[in-house]
């Protein structure tokens, strides 16, 4: 899974400096963090609405449109996915309430 990922991370990064008319993820380079968020929201109801259909194909395909799209909006963000995988290891063992808490109270 994790190969996945990091090839995943790999091929956007060749790809974020290319012409954008030579490929999707140029393109959405080009158009800024904007459009890139905007599709990261777009996937994400779309995975919303494959789930609640019951078709587990369908949500299979949308949540795979929603990593990828994730993953341009991470590198346009200088985000290493290593770094949202260390930010998960850091979090396993405590109570989603009590981090969600720790959050809060510090004005995230």
């Amino acid at each position: 899974m994790r190969d996945t990922l990091a090839r995943l991370e790999h091929t956007i990064a060749q790809r974020s400096n290319a012409a954008p008319d030579s490929s999707y993820v140029a393109s959405l380079f080009a158009k800024g963090r904007g459009k890139i968020a905007q599709k990261v929201g777009e996937e994400a109801t779309e995975t919303i609405i494959a789930a609640l259909s019951g078709d587990a194909d369908h949500l299979t395909a949308e949540a795979a449109d929603l990593l990828f799209h994730l993953m341009i909006l991470l590198a346009e963000g200088g985000v290493a996915f290593d770094d949202v995988l260390a930010e998960l290891d850091r979090r396993e063992g405590v109570s989603g309430l009590v981090e969600k808490a720790a959050r809060d109270n510090s004005g995230e």
